[in-house]
C-alpha cells in the first residue's frame, strides 16, 4: 500500500513541520529520489514547511461562514487575532463545519466563531497541536441503523455468511433497491457493485470516499461519528461482494475527532474477528486501513483520490478507463462515499421493496442531509426520500428569525441556486433536475431575505478558483478569470461585456475540463444571473 504521503504526515506530527534535512532522510529511508517527496510535499497545503506557532488559527471563508459572519468577518476575526502574541491566522476553504458557522479551527481544534470571544480565549490558551480531540456531542439513534444495541452490530454481515453470501443476490438487491451513490454523482449503486465484480484479477479493491469538503456538506462527518459500525459494515460487505481483500477509508484530516471514532470501529471490529483474514469464520479475507487525506476539496474526486492513494499529486485523471476498471494501482476498484456504504446492511436487512417504501411522494428509501445557512437549528437529519424543502426547514426550526426565504442552494455549493418557492420541491434526484438544480451529496443551504445573493454566489466561484488541482488549462485560467470579473464587480466596475462573457466561459469549462469542479465552477453563479437577473445586472454597469 502507499507508502509515502504516511510517511510525511507521521513525520509532520512529530516535527511539527518539514524540513530539507528531514525530507532528504526520509527520501532515503524510502529509496526513492528526494524530488519525489518534494512533489508530493508542494501540492498539498497540510504538509507544512515552516516552525508552527503556538496557535495557528483556520478561519472558513466559504459560503455558509460569509452567509453568518457577513462579508467582512475574515478580516475582521484576523484583525483582532493578530494582536495576540504567537498566532498565525490563516483563511481556509469549507471546514465541514457549517453547523458551527462561522467556523473555525485552532490547532485545528474546531469551533465555532459565532462568539468571538471564545475564538479568542482559544487562540490565546490554544490545545496542543497533538492533543486528542473533544468528543463530539452524544449519538443519535438513526432509522438507518438495524441495531439497538453495539452487541448486535454486524449481525446483517453475520447472518449473510451463515448462509454462504450470495453475491449476485446481494447486487440484485441493492439494484432492485434504487440505490444510488450519495457523494453528489447518484451512479446506481447495484450497477457499479456488479461492473466490479465482473472484472477479472486477482486483487481489487475498495474505497470509501470520506474527503467531504463541499461547503454546505457534512452529513458524512456525522455518520462517521454515529454509524461508523455501518460504514465498516457496508465496506466488508462489498469487497465480499465484488472478490476485493483490501479496504480503505480515505479520510480528510480536518475530521480528528470522527477519525477517532472510526478508529475505535475498526479496533473493535478486529477483536471481534469482523475484519481480517477469517472475517467471523468465514474462511474469507477482508481488512481495512484509514488512510488521512493531506488536504485539498480536488481530492473529493474519484480519481483525484487514487493518484494520492498512489503516493502522487492529487490531479484527476482522464476517463475511460474507469476506477471499477482500473483503478488503485490499476486493479478494479470499488469507490462509494460513507453514506451510501452506511445504508447497504439496513437495505439488505429489510430487503429492497421495504426500504423503498420507506419514501414518500413516490421517492424511495432514506436520506442523510445537511441543513445550514439562515436556520435556526443547522443540523443533520434522516429523511424519507421525498420529503420537501419546506418540511426539512421546519425539521431545522424554520429561517432564522422569521424572515423569508431569499434563495435556496438544495446541493451543496456545487448545485444552482433556486428561488423561494423551491420550498415545495421535494428531496429527490430526478425532481431537483427537473427544475434545473440538483441533489447533490445532499446539503440543503437556505439563505434568508437581506443577504447579498450575488456576493454568496461569487464566494462559490471563488471557492472553486481556489480548489482547482491546476492540472488542466480551461479550469485553472478560466475559475480565475472569472473571480477577477467578479471581484471588479463587487468594487462597482462590473463591465457589461464581461458579465456577457460569463456563460461564454463556463460553457467551455464545461466542455474541456478533465474533471467535474470545471463542470460545475460557474454554475452556482450563472444559476443566480437567472433567478435574480436584476440583483445582478446592476453589478455590471460600465460599458
Amino acid at each position: 500500500m502507499a507508502a509515502i504521503i504516511p510517511a510525511l504526515n507521521q513525520l509532520l506530527h512529530e516535527k511539527g513541520h518539514l524540513t530539507g534535512a528531514d525530507l532528504g532522510a526520509l527520501a532515503e529511508r524510502l529509496g526513492i529520489p528526494l524530488y519525489r517527496l518534494e512533489g508530493v510535499v508542494s501540492f498539498y497545503p497540510h504538509f507544512r514547511r515552516t516552525p508552527p506557532p503556538r496557535a495557528s488559527v483556520a478561519l472558513c471563508r466559504d459560503v455558509a461562514c460569509r452567509l453568518a459572519g457577513g462579508a467582512g468577518w475574515c478580516g475582521e476575526a484576523r484583525a483582532e487575532l493578530e494582536t495576540i502574541a504567537g498566532v498565525e491566522v490563516h483563511e481556509v476553504s469549507c471546514l465541514g463545519r457549517c453547523d458551527m458557522a462561522p467556523a473555525a479551527a485552532v490547532n485545528e481544534r474546531p469551533i465555532s466563531a459565532a462568539r468571538r470571544a471564545d475564538l479568542l480565549a482559544l487562540a490565546k490558551d490554544p490545545p496542543a497541536p497533538d492533543a486528542a480531540p473533544e468528543r463530539p456531542r452524544a449519538a443519535r439513534q438513526w432509522p438507518s441503523d438495524p441495531y439497538a444495541q453495539p452487541v448486535h452490530h454486524y449481525g446483517v454481515l453475520a447472518r449473510l455468511l451463515a448462509g454462504g453470501l450470495d453475491a449476485d443476490a446481494v447486487v440484485t438487491t441493492l439494484e432492485a433497491s434504487g440505490l444510488r451513490g450519495m457523494g453528489g454523482a447518484g451512479f446506481p449503486t447495484g450497477l457499479k457493485w456488479k461492473l466490479v465484480r465482473k472484472e477479472p484479477g486477482p486483487t481489487k479493491y475498495v474505497v470509501c470516499n470520506a474527503d467531504e469538503s463541499e461547503p454546505g456538506t457534512f452529513k458524512d462527518r456525522v455518520i462517521l461519528d454515529d454509524l461508523p459500525h455501518l460504514v465498516l459494515e457496508g465496506m466488508i460487505l462489498a469487497g465480499l461482494t465484488v472478490g476485493a481483500e483490501r479496504g480503505i477509508v480515505f479520510i480528510r484530516h480536518e475530521y480528528a475527532a470522527e477519525r477517532e471514532s472510526l478508529s475505535r470501529a475498526l479496533d473493535e471490529a478486529r477483536r471481534r474477528g469482523v475484519v481480517g483474514p477469517d472475517v467471523l469464520g468465514s474462511g474469507r479475507a477482508f481488512d481495512i486501513e484509514i488512510f488521512v487525506s493531506p488536504g485539498g476539496y480536488i481530492l473529493g474526486e474519484e480519481t483525484a483520490l487514487l493518484e494520492c492513494l498512489e503516493d502522487r499529486r492529487g490531479e484527476p485523471r482522464n476517463k475511460p478507463p474507469f476506477p471499477g476498471q482500473k483503478g488503485l494501482f490499476g486493479c478494479p476498484t470499488l469507490i462509494n462515499n460513507v453514506e451510501t456504504l452506511s445504508l447497504v446492511p439496513t437495505i439488505l436487512d429489510r430487503g429492497a421493496e421495504p426500504w423503498k417504501a420507506l419514501g414518500v411522494r413516490g421517492c424511495q428509501g432514506l436520506k442523510f442531509i445537511s441543513i445550514s445557512g439562515d436556520v435556526e437549528r443547522p443540523s443533520v437529519h434522516q429523511v424519507p426520500m421525498g420529503t420537501t424543502i419546506g418540511e426539512l426547514i421546519a425539521l431545522a426550526g424554520g429561517v432564522r428569525g422569521g424572515k423569508s426565504i431569499l434563495a435556496i442552494a438544495p446541493g451543496g455549493a456545487s448545485s444552482n441556486f433556486l428561488r423561494a418557492d423551491a420550498v415545495s420541491a421535494p428531496l429527490d434526484f430526478k425532481a431537483l433536475a427537473d427544475r434545473g438544480s440538483m441533489l447533490g451529496s445532499g446539503a440543503v443551504l437556505v439563505i434568508a431575505e437581506g443577504a447579498d445573493i450575488v456576493d454568496l454566489a461569487a464566494n462559490v466561484v471563488s471557492f472553486f478558483r481556489n480548489e482547482s488541482c491546476g492540472k488542466c488549462v480551461p479550469c485553472r485560467v478560466g475559475t480565475e478569470k472569472a473571480v477577477v470579473i467578479l471581484d471588479e464587480a463587487a468594487r462597482g466596475h462590473g463591465s457589461k461585456r464581461h458579465l456577457a462573457l460569463l456563460p461564454q466561459l463556463a460553457e467551455t469549462l464545461t466542455e474541456t475540463s478533465i474533471c467535474g469542479l470545471g463542470h460545475v465552477a460557474l454554475g452556482p453563479f450563472l444559476s443566480v444571473m437567472r433567478a435574480f437577473e436584476p440583483e445582478v445586472r446592476a453589478r455590471f454597469t460600465e460599458d
